[in-house]
């Protein structure tokens, strides 16, 4: 048993300060009772502590990427994020072949729960199924109308899937995975839906938007599109908050229009917490600079963000409070996926980040255990 005293605890949506943090292998007690004996103390010293955070959309880190399609890969991204405070995430896959998606998809299967660091939680398929006219940095060859088959071998482990919901074949993609697989978070992205066909979308059971305003249609005031569509509607969207997907201006209204319907992602590639240089996402060359990852035509090819970063980043451009940011990391894409994690409270998964008032990581803990110190 453990115990983080001396801590601002961020429980149920306020800083509760006076009280210590008591787990195990998952969460005990906020409390201020006597400190048990025996126990190891942490002392952390005024920093904060959070749930750890919970990265839905993330390719890679590490110099390592999730279509390496090897434990070795996996391991390397989940050592690498936990720096960024994650202890929870998504891999997510990339527009390839079949078979390429396949071994992708078979290598997270034999590798969750055995992997050790930061957590696998599951898949993300982003594409194939998407519109070839919004592929941003995905292989437009691969692309494909929506299929089963490529992953019912999977379906367990698949947990969220990013498709364009006006391709021929997503209606009934989306209905029947909606109804028989609820587990999987639908999602609209790489998109030219229109406004009327993306609210037509969630009827069928799109819950969810993949990094709002990016490889999908802009705002326009007589064609509101997607990004339309997605303010006027509960439904949940995630966005890059890197300052460069998006203009600080924009992060600010999209955080005024979701509130707690927001989630913050990396979309991190393979040069996530490495230097600049040459690097791939997807088997296509991409070249890492000034915190912008771009294929060689200029496209934005995933991002180098770190999630704590995603974080200071939103406090200091909008009026996302710390504890809004920490949610939209924790206790908003734990609810979406419905994982006991993502809250400091009695019985949920002791995944812990212990960071300063600037979002700098002092100590990741995973399941209980002290996983990195900064």
């Amino acid at each position: 048993m453990k115990a983080i005293i001396n801590a601002k605890l961020i429980v149920d949506d306020r800083i509760v300060e006076g009280q210590y943090l008591l787990f195990d292998k998952t969460i005990t007690a906020v409390t201020n009772e006597p400190l048990p004996e025996n126990i190891e103390i942490i002392d952390v010293k005024g920093a904060y502590v959070s749930p750890g955070f919970i990265d839905i959309h993330i390719h890679g880190s590490g110099g390592a990427d999730v279509m390496d399609a090897t434990p070795e890969a996996l391991q390397t991204i989940s050592d690498t994020v936990l720096q960024t405070g994650t202890t929870a995430y998504l891999a997510t896959t990339m527009t390839m072949s079949e078979e390429a998606i396949g071994n992708a998809l078979q290598n997270v299967k034999a590798a969750v729960g055995r992997i050790d660091g930061a957590r696998i939680l599951g898949v993300h398929l982003e594409g194939p199924f998407l519109n070839p006219e919004k592929h941003g940095a995905q292989d437009q060859r691969y692309i494909k109308e929506p299929d089963l088959a490529l992953i019912e071998p999977y379906i367990e482990q698949v947990r969220m899937i990013t498709i364009a919901p006006e391709m021929p074949g997503a209606e009934n993609f989306i209905r029947y995975l909606s109804k028989n697989h609820p587990h999987i978070v639908l999602s609209i992205g790489h998109s030219d839906a229109s406004f009327e066909q993306s609210k037509e979308s969630f009827d069928w059971g799109v819950s969810h938007a993949t990094h709002l305003f990016n490889a999908m249609n802009p705002y326009h005031h007589r064609k509101p599109g997607i990004v339309g569509a997605v303010f006027d509607s509960d439904v949940t969207c995630d966005i890059i908050a890197d300052l460069v997907h998006t203009h600080p201006s924009v992060l600010k209204l999209v955080h005024r229009l979701k509130g707690d319907k927001l989630m913050l992602i990396t979309d991190a590639m393979r040069a996530g917490c490495m230097k600049n240089g040459h690097y791939d996402l997807g088997g296509r060359k991409v070249i890492v600079s000034e915190g912008k990852a771009l294929l060689e035509d200029g496209i934005l090819a995933g991002s180098v963000l770190k999630m704590n970063e995603a974080l200071r980043n939103m406090t200091k451009v909008s009026d996302m409070t710390r504890i809004e940011a920490v949610n939209a990391v924790t206790k908003v894409p734990a609810r979406k996926l419905g994982v006991p994690m993502g809250e400091l409270k009695a019985g949920y998964d002791a995944d812990i980040v212990i960071f300063d008032e600037d979002f700098s990581i002092i100590t990741t803990i995973v399941n209980g255990d002290i996983k990195y110190r900064g």
